[in-house]
């Protein structure tokens, strides 16, 4: 009899189970039967380290900005430094290389307008990168195999950043996201000529985020203690560039809306525009957020002391200033009046003489 209601139950399970299986979506136990080989190291970070939110589709204020990200500044240096991998330290160009050498993220190719292209056919082969830019490799069990003194992280001096600032009506938020990176080669010239500049690829950012938990990077020159993650660093936007693009600009850079021919007069109406756009970003967050609360009643009852505190100040001032008015003038009045009296009246003056 127990056999029976054994089997009876075991029965019930498995019908039970089958029937869920075939209720599932196609994908969806695509998804489940596949080995982890199959689902890609990219989808457990996913899993294992949460990435920030996405910007939305139909946000209804947003302006894309394309910055110049030079490795020589001090907030960027962090991204530079080692430039040869030291045990487990790399810094961003080794990691990004390193992780598309390995085909554990896409890249995409920099076209000649600087436009970028996230689409299929704009992704490049990390083979064809080597190839055009003689970087040696070895072939080893059907695998490309850089060695770490062969990658050109100390000739990627500057990084091409894409940025959105946009409103998020959702929560009435102002918030900056970072979009795709490219690295760029930088190339001193031998006759003291300008230097060139080679970039090389494209990665999105929402590609390389759920990597970037894993590396670290010095946050401040003079503490080398102080340390953070590389997706802190761009979530909290510690980098410092300028703006050389705008997308509301038919892709132009900014030194071509110079009127002038000189060089060095171009690079200064291009610096002034990209500070103009920066202030013009600032104004409009200052303007989403305005004034910053209180954090607690004991700050706001502090900040109104604080103010009625000058108020009676200026009004003491004011005071002041009236009562020495009426000073000065209560002392000058009877000057006047003398030397008006004196205007009518003659004066008398006996001198004493020698004899």
């Amino acid at each position: 009899m127990k056999r029976i209601l054994l089997i009876t139950a075991l029965a019930t399970v498995l019908t039970i189970t089958a029937t869920t299986s075939v209720a599932q979506p196609k994908a969806r136990r695509q998804q489940t039967t596949a080995t982890p080989q199959q689902q890609g190291i990219s989808q457990r970070a996913r899993l294992m380290y949460p990435t920030s939110l996405d910007m939305p589709e139909d946000v209804v204020w947003r302006r894309d900005l394309y910055r110049e990200i030079h490795l020589d500044t001090d907030a960027n240096s962090g991204l530079y430094y080692p430039v040869e991998p030291i045990d487990r330290q790399l810094n961003l160009f080794t990691y990004i290389f390193k992780l598309a050498l390995n085909g554990y993220i896409p890249i995409y190719e920099y076209r000649l307008d600087g436009q970028e292209s996230f689409s299929d056919s704009s992704r490049v082969a990390i083979k064809t990168v080597l190839d055009d830019q003689q970087i040696y490799y070895e072939k080893k069990n059907n695998r490309l195999h850089v060695d770490n003194s062969d990658i050109p992280s100390a000739d990627v001096k500057l990084y091409y950043l894409k940025e959105s600032a946009y409103y998020d009506q959702t929560n009435a938020q102002f918030r900056r996201k970072v979009i795709a990176l490219c690295p760029v080669i930088v190339l001193d010239d031998e006759f003291g000529g300008m230097p060139s500049k080679r970039p090389l690829f494209w990665v999105r950012y929402a590609d390389l985020e759920p990597f970037l938990n894993r590396q670290t990077v010095t946050a401040s020159s003079v503490n080398d203690a102080a340390t953070m993650t590389l997706e802190d660093y761009f979530t909290l936007h510690c980098y410092q560039g300028p703006i050389y693009k705008t997308g509301q600009r038919q892709g132009k850079r900014m030194p071509q809306f110079g009127d002038t021919a000189d060089a060095d007069q171009k690079q200064q109406a291009a610096l002034r525009q990209a500070k103009q756009i920066d202030e013009e970003l600032a104004a409009f967050e200052r303007r989403v957020f305005g004034h910053t609360p209180q954090r607690d009643s004991i700050e706001a009852a502090n900040k109104k002391a604080l103010e009625q505190g000058e108020t009676v100040k200026s009004k003491k001032s004011k005071t002041v200033r009236s009562r020495r008015v009426r000073t000065v003038k209560s002392k000058a009045a009877p000057r006047s009046s003398s030397s008006s009296a004196g205007s009518r009246q003659p004066r008398v003056t006996v001198r004493r003489q020698r004899h």
